[in-house]
């Protein structure tokens, strides 16, 4: 009876402490949830991008939906037409694109995803939300007055295919090719080209870095995530830890909010170890 009462207690003290400590725990993440360097985000491109620019399949597959004669079905997906109407300056603006009503989970790899607010009435590329709009999908056509100045395809909210672009006397005065999303002009290195092991992908855009960019590490695990404009870094770049195949921040740098900005000095904004504790953070962010 009384080792019965001696293992009892013993129990109790335990389940208190781990309870507690759990506690703590989830506490100091509520207070402050950048303080692990863990990341449980489900949509951070943490393994290679499955990348289709020298698929041939996909391009057979491409023209023979082109060829498909049924009313508004592209790639595949039933659509609807939407026309959107705006008066700027004396200027009437046309645009005329498909949506498709499915919910698709978004590449993260993707910076700019179009969809259809619904109720606003614009197209937006940021902030996708499968509750308030539809992405656009099939063809796409913009006018101002009576004049074509853009058309192009969106595969799922990406540009796909062949986009134009003409000044206000119908003359070509661009052209861009994309491949779900991805300009076809980005720079890829790999550390193995047969097996697809991808080391850098940097996108390109009028010759210029034009998106986000990745750097992986040789298991495939992502090491750095940022963004350019123009050619220049903008926002929050994140290095990651390669270890015990976990996603682990290792070192946010802050770089200029918009391209071009004078007199602006990139500073480290927090570093964490292996394990995801947080060992340095910058006082004033």
């Amino acid at each position: 009876m009384h080792r019965f009462l001696l293992f009892s207690v013993i129990f109790i003290c335990l389940a208190s402490t781990s309870y507690g400590q759990r506690k703590k725990k989830k506490d100091a993440e509520l207070v402050d949830p950048d303080s692990s360097g863990v990341v449980s985000d489900r949509l951070l491109p943490t393994t290679l991008p499955l990348l289709l620019f020298d698929d041939e399949e996909k391009k057979q597959k491409d023209r023979a939906e082109k060829k498909k004669t049924k009313k508004n079905i592209y790639y595949g997906e039933q659509t609807r037409k939407v026309r959107i109407k705006q008066i700027f300056r004396n200027q009437v603006s046309w645009q005329f694109f498909n949506v498709v009503n499915v919910k698709r989970e978004i590449d993260p790899y993707i910076r700019d995803v179009y969809w259809y607010d619904r109720s606003e009435k614009v197209v937006r590329k940021e902030k996708w939300d499968p509750s308030k709009g539809n992405l656009l999908h099939g063809p796409y056509e913009r006018f101002v007055d009576e004049t074509l100045v853009e058309s192009g395809h969106y595969f799922y909210g990406t540009r796909h295919g062949t986009w134009m672009f003409f000044d206000g006397k119908s003359i070509l005065t661009d052209k861009l090719h994309f491949q779900e999303g991805w300009p076809k002009d980005s720079r890829i290195t790999y550390y193995n080209r047969e097996a697809n092991k991808i080391e850098k992908l940097i996108p390109i855009e009028y010759e210029l870095a034009e998106g986000n960019f990745f750097h992986f590490h040789e298991s495939g695990q992502v090491a750095v995530t940022g963004e350019y404009r123009y050619g220049e870094k903008v926002g929050l770049w994140t290095e990651y830890w390669d270890h015990q195949a976990k996603t682990i921040r290792r070192r946010e740098i802050q770089y200029q909010e918009q391209p071009f900005t004078k007199n602006f000095r990139p500073f480290i904004r927090a570093e964490w170890d292996k394990d995801g504790n947080l060992i340095y953070r910058r006082e004033d962010t």
